[in-house]
């Protein structure tokens, strides 16, 4: 601008008054969180002028989950508070200034949406959307013009058809190739059907004569490459601004670090491959407690409380789940892929932060009577999707429950520390962690192994029942297997066992009816690897093609290491027009961790046996017929490259023999080994290794190895009883008669062949029955019951009805003058109809009540009347943790230990209120009790949470809930 001209503007600034801006009606930013975005924040909404609020987001095929949120989600809007809304196009929906279920957006195809939030009332939002029209697009790119060698793989649909991917690279001979790798299926999120990628001069490479599986290992690479980030960030944490760490994020759309899908990542392939930046990542998941923490008396540990954060989930984390103990899986890993001086200093780490973990778990989560750990299924944290439809209503009964993956985790835990507890001279500890982990191998054993099935029970009943259902899940039977926990007879058997559909194993079985595809009804590339190594181990020839099968699959298909896959039909998303609650997967991520080191692991450990111990490595391929006679055929040896394990470079080669018949099947028998010319055996330590090594393992015999395989299949739109379990039934009523027999009513939620079984206290004592009423003539006074449906043709069974138990109980409400409080009572509202104890739970709060008489003697379940809205019943850090004691008229104490008080849901009116897990007491007739509660500790209590945007984080810890009351209840 001329001078003349800046003078010009100058004088006329000061001659015309200026027009501010508009200010937004929103003193906050406000964003579209849905499953098409991971539940992020990618997609805000800007202020438009006028009250509008406005973005545009490409969305791909699909039913997607969605709501109007803020980053701490402290602001969450929905067009029902109560049921979720279909949104239709060009609709008006007046959006509630509150939490509720999430709204749906349907598309049959790929197209770009507007999201419009009218704000001129703030206290009446309206949402509305409409498609974008956008310019036709001209004809695609050819991504394989002038290649130089070209490979496809093909795959059989479902349906019958077929779909293709295809490879190139434009120099076969380079020495780090770029490949172009393209598929005909329909990606799940919008953007091109190709992809290019190049080899990682600090990654392995393979050669294998097949340019499609060389390209795949160079995708997995890549995409780990892609996975590595200097900072991390959560909408949940630090305001989503980033935070510095050289680490793994989780995926495309998940762009943190969470404990389990770390540790299974890691201990899958990616600690052998970059073992510091997983060691940075186990770092970052450990924590010890916030500033001006006063550990309460019964918590145990260092003084500043180091240990593994269990993530935000299911009643507000720990230890409704405590799979934090899945650290240990990569911790090991790392332990042995580490460089000797990077050792020491994480082993004492690791061993502090185990001992803390282990140690307070066994106090809040060990459950003395079975042996075994309390908690939510590992991973499978979507209650809706593997639990059964109430548990969502009562997070106490999930807390309680025991689960297989869980309790493999705790073994893999308390291993590892005996093992860091005895390199470190603490033999006490060692041996003290070693005989409890023999115990609780014995005690998954005893109490899960279900004899009719060959397999694991995945989980038990609630408490009040407690018996190990007929539901399986393919994580838990494999970690049983690679953790030592399943002999060999029984490893057999498992493998024979658990179903497999045309592409692979599904990650439960059998799968639950009206749930939409996520952990129900899909593949997940991780646990697959997991079967895998378990496949392997067994030598289970059939179980190993068919996971090689599927993760190949799935990378070359989908471009990606994708997080799951619909089980029956492959698909990245299976779009049901005729059901829409039912598509899904309902969230997908591209470059998924876990999937990206259960391909790498597939390769490097399975394909060529590389695996570290603690004195060097081991070398266990497990090539199969079908390998050797598909992906392989055009080879007489295949190669992987550059693997870089504690400073020494190994070069691998596989001397493959002569492709057997088309009826072969097996798996190749090691023949010999040398390293750097020199025979070798399996297991070749550190010290023998040089600078750079080659390393040749020639293939001999091909072995017939175990071939069982149990194959299921059905349409993938049909909820069959083929592969889906009943609705469990409801108990409608359970009472006693004139003859002191109980007589219970079942009713049924499902027609057609099925029938039903009965449980009392945790034990099967009928079968086969039809619905109705039923006469139990042996029943004790305090009997409790649950029932199971099956369905007749397949088997497969129901998860077990809320119990019903025959004792009454006895309540003492909030209101009754034996009830001290370190809080006034509130008195009842529209939502909460009786008089509690608000916000109780600060750690210097107490409650007791005093001169409880108990009509008869016996065993009882003590537990707390409660409802705790600190956040919703699926997220946060902030589920009550508190410590209960029962005394006698003396004052010594007959019965103590951790109750855990969950999230649960709140209503606009006439919310229910819950009770808490028990405290088992066994007291007397006539007797004056005493009840006391005080401070244990949440995950809110951890320095790592004081971030956090809801309850729990950046205001302080949330340890809180209204009580109603306490109840004991004779269950023996």
């Amino acid at each position: 601008m001329k001078p003349s001209a800046l003078l010009i503007a100058a004088l006329l600034a000061q001659s015309i008054p200026a027009i501010a801006a508009e200010a937004p009606p929103l003193r906050y930013d406000i964003y579209v969180r849905g499953a098409f975005n991971g539940w992020g924040t990618d997609n805000q909404l800007a202020y438009k002028g006028k009250g509008i609020y406005e973005t545009d987001i490409l969305v791909s095929p699909g039913n997607h989950a969605f709501k109007i949120g803020s980053k701490d989600w402290n602001a969450e809007w929905v067009a029902n508070p109560s049921a979720s809304v279909a949104v239709a196009l060009g609709t008006s929906y007046p959006l509630a200034l509150e939490a509720g279920p999430e709204d749906y957006l349907f598309t049959r195809q790929t197209a770009t949406f507007r999201f419009r939030v009218d704000v001129s009332d703030p206290a009446k939002p309206v949402l509305s959307v409409s498609r974008v029209e956008t310019p036709a697009s001209g004809p695609a790119a050819d991504p394989h013009a002038g290649a130089g060698a070209t490979a496809s793989l093909s795959f059989p649909t479902w349906d019958g058809k077929q779909e293709t991917a295809r490879f190139s690279v434009q120099d076969p001979q380079a020495p780090l190739r770029s490949y172009a790798h393209s598929t005909t299926m329909q990606l799940r999120d919008p953007g091109p059907q190709y992809t290019t990628y190049k080899e990682d001069a600090t990654l392995p490479q393979v050669r294998s004569g097949n340019l499609a599986f060389d390209a795949l290992f160079a995708l997995a690479a890549h995409e780990m490459r892609l996975d590595s980030v200097k900072e991390i960030r959560d909408g949940n944490y630090n305001g989503n601004n980033a935070i510095p760490c050289d680490c793994f994020e989780t995926g495309e759309k998940w762009h943190y670090v969470w404990t389990r899908d770390l540790s299974y990542a890691a201990d899958l392939g990616l600690a052998m491959l970059d073992p510091q930046r997983v060691r940075n990542s186990l770092l970052f998941k450990l924590s010890g407690w916030r500033d001006g923490i006063q550990q309460a008396p019964q918590v145990a540990g260092t003084k500043d409380g180091l240990q593994i954060a269990q993530d935000t989930g299911s009643g507000g984390s720990w230890p409704v789940s405590t799979d934090r103990i899945t650290w240990a899986f990569a911790a090991e890993e790392v332990l042995k892929s580490l460089p000797p001086a990077e050792r020491p200093a994480f082993a004492a780490a690791a061993l502090k932060a185990l001992s803390n973990t282990i140690d307070n778990d066994r106090i809040a989560a060990f459950d003395k009577a079975t042996g075994l750990y309390t908690g939510e299924e590992s991973f499978l944290d979507w209650r809706d999707q593997s639990y059964a439809s109430w548990i969502p209503e009562d997070l106490a009964s999930m807390a309680s429950s025991k689960a297989l993956s869980t309790n493999a985790g705790h073994y893999k835990a308390l291993t590892l520390a005996a093992m860091l507890a005895h390199e470190q001279k603490d033999e006490a500890r060692a041996k003290r962690y070693a005989e409890w982990a023999r115990e609780l191998k014995r005690a998954i054993n005893a109490r899960l192994w279900l004899e009719d099935a060959g397999m694991y029970s995945s989980l038990t009943a609630a408490h009040f029942d407690g018996a190990p259902m007929h539901k399986f899940d393919w994580l838990g039977q494999s970690l049983a297997i690679v953790t030592g926990i399943a002999d060999g007879k029984r490893a057999q058997r498992i493998l024979a066992s658990y179903p497999h559909g045309p592409m692979g194993a599904p990650v439960i079985w059998p799968q639950q009816l009206d749930m939409p595809v996520y952990h129900n009804r899909a593949m997940w590339p991780f646990v697959t690897a997991y079967g895998l190594r378990a496949a392997v181990l067994g030598r289970n020839v059939a179980v190993a093609d068919a996971a090689y099968d599927s993760l190949m699959r799935g990378a070359a298909l989908n471009l990606s290491n994708m997080e799951n896959l619909e089980w029956l039909s492959g698909q990245p998303l299976l779009l049901d027009e005729a059901h829409p609650k039912l598509i899904g997967p309902v969230i997908n991520s591209k470059r998924q961790l876990w999937s990206v080191g259960a391909y790498i692991g597939m390769v490097v450990r399975n394909v060529f046996g590389v695996s570290a111990t603690n004195e060097g490595i081991a070398l266990q391929p497990f090539v199969t017929a079908k390998l050797r006679g598909g992906m392989f055929a055009a080879a007489n040896e295949i190669a992987l490259t550059n693997l870089r394990l504690q400073g020494h470079a190994l070069n691998i080669k596989l001397r493959l023999p002569a492709v057997a018949g088309k009826e072969a099947n097996g798996v190749y028998a090691v023949e010999r080994i040398l390293l750097n010319g020199k025979p070798a055996g399996a297991n070749i330590k550190w010290s023998e290794l040089t600078a750079d090594n080659q390393v040749e393992i020639v293939l001999g015999k091909l072995d017939a190895g175990e071939q069982a395989i149990r194959r299921v299949n059905a349409d993938p739109y049909v909820e069959t009883p083929a592969v889906f379990g009943p609705h469990e039934p409801v108990i409608a009523d359970l009472k006693r008669n004139a003859a002191g027999n109980a007589m219970l009513s079942i009713e049924a939620k499902d027609t057609g062949k099925l029938h039903y079984n009965i449980y009392r206290d945790g034990k099967l004592v009928a079968s086969k029955l039809p619905a109705g009423l039923w006469t139990d003539r042996r029943a004790s006074a305090t009997a409790c019951y649950a029932v199971e449906a099956v369905f007749e043709g397949s088997g497969n069974r129901s998860h077990h009805s809320r119990p019903r138990c025959l004792d009454a109980g006895v309540e003492i409400p909030a209101t009754d003058p034996r009830v001290n409080a370190s809080v006034a009572l509130a008195g009842p509202s529209p939502r909460f109809d009786e008089p509690h104890l608000a916000n109780w739970g600060k750690p210097q709060d107490r409650f007791s009540v005093r001169d409880i008489k108990l009509p008869d003697a016996g065993g009882y379940a003590v537990q707390v009347r409660y409802h705790n809205g600190a956040n919703q019943v699926n997220l946060g850090i902030s589920g009550g943790v508190k410590w209960l004691a029962v005394k006698d008229e003396s004052g010594a104490i007959v019965a103590q230990g951790v109750v855990q008080l969950p999230h649960a849901r709140i209503e606009k009116a006439h919310t229910p209120i819950v009770y808490s897990t028990p405290l088992a007491a066994r007291l007397k007739a006539g007797r004056a009790y005493r009840i006391e509660m005080s401070d244990f500790y949440n995950m809110s209590y951890l320095q790592s949470n004081s971030s956090f945007s809801a309850a729990g984080g950046a205001e302080g810890t949330s340890n809180r809930f209204d009580i109603y009351g306490v109840r004991l209840l004779r269950v023996r």
